[in-house]
């Protein structure tokens, strides 16, 4: 094989090679390691709006944003773990989404998407208008929520359809309940109970608001409960 210059050849310039890009490899690493790549600029925006005072957010605050910058910001430009500083946002409780991505050549951008509050889920959590339950404290006037976890996008849904139909008697839903059985309940601002069954909810309650029209109401002022189920009417008390 000595003998063979070819051969000796093309093992001379595969080890060449080899050594190249090992070399390189240690530069490369050494070089990003270099402090002349600082992160200098975390910038932050939210629901659209960007400010160094966090202006487009509600709910997210400036010493959160500092906090998640402060124990995932970590490395350089390059050495950065963009997937740590997401994870770190994303687990703020108002924040729904976060994207991050390098500004090159010393900063960050991050993207962050707020829940906006629709209502109440049982004692503790909150329900977005995606149907998405997250938990948060909220000083906000919300309806309540009350049905199965996976039923939220759905409620959330309904709950829509609902206060369209309401928007004749300047009503609006104030506790909305889905049992296990899919059967709806809602209770309105002024205290009414209606109960609208597993199907046609829509049209029932559309009946409820054409009677409350034609002075329903009138003939009884104190009206607690409204049970919607039957096929041509309704029972009252």
């Amino acid at each position: 094989m000595w003998d063979n210059h070819q051969m000796l050849g093309f093992l001379a310039n595969s080890l060449f090679a080899l050594a190249a890009l090992i070399a390189g490899y240690f530069i490369s690493k050494w070089a990003i390691n270099l402090p002349v790549f600082p992160l200098k600029v975390v910038s932050v925006s939210s629901t659209g709006t960007r400010n160094s005072d966090l202006a487009g957010a509600k709910h997210v605050t400036r010493e959160q944003i500092e906090d998640a910058v402060r124990s995932q910001v970590r490395g350089n430009f390059f050495t950065v773990d963009l997937a740590a500083v997401r994870n770190a946002f994303r687990k703020l409780p108002w924040v729904r989404t976060a994207n991050v991505r390098r500004v090159w050549p010393q900063g960050l951008d991050v993207t962050l998407e707020e829940h906006v509050a629709l209502a109440r889920w049982g004692t503790a959590a909150l329900v977005d208008t995606h149907g998405e339950i997250f938990n948060a404290a909220s000083d906000e006037q919300l309806p309540l929520f009350d049905g199965p976890e996976e039923s939220s996008s759905d409620m959330v849904g309904q709950y829509h359809v609902f206060s369209k139909l309401l928007r004749p008697l300047e009503q609006y839903v104030d506790y909305m309940k889905l049992s296990p059985r899919r059967a709806w309940q809602i209770r309105l601002g002024n205290g009414t109970v209606l109960e609208l069954g597993r199907e046609q909810m829509g049209a029932r309650l559309g009946r409820y608001v054409l009677a409350h029209a034609h002075g329903m109401v009138q003939l009884n002022p104190r009206l607690s409960y409204v049970d919607l189920r039957y096929s041509n009417g309704f029972a009252a008390r």
